[in-house]
């Protein structure tokens, strides 16, 4: 009687049709917390309150730009990573 149980319960707990239904979600939830944390641990995000305003150390001839058409500078400036 038990195993009857048992097998009509697992029968009936979810349809077959939806176990793609099951794997895409669940793969979705998956590559937005990945895509979450990695946006997190970029270096342009401070968890720290160790320098709130580093545009202030910025230096006249340090540039702050990914990319720069028409001007010349010494060194290019970069946020240390925690």
């Amino acid at each position: 009687m038990s195993q009857l149980r048992k097998h009509t319960f697992m029968r009936n707990w979810f349809a077959v049709e939806a176990i793609p239904i099951y794997a895409v979600v669940g793969l979705v939830v998956v590559g937005g917390g990945w895509y979450l944390t990695r946006l997190a641990r970029g270096p342009t995000v401070v968890w720290t309150k160790d320098n709130p305003t580093p545009w202030n150390e910025i230096k006249p001839d340090e540039n702050t730009k990914m990319l720069t058409v028409n001007q010349h500078f010494e060194k290019s400036w970069e946020r240390k990573k925690l």
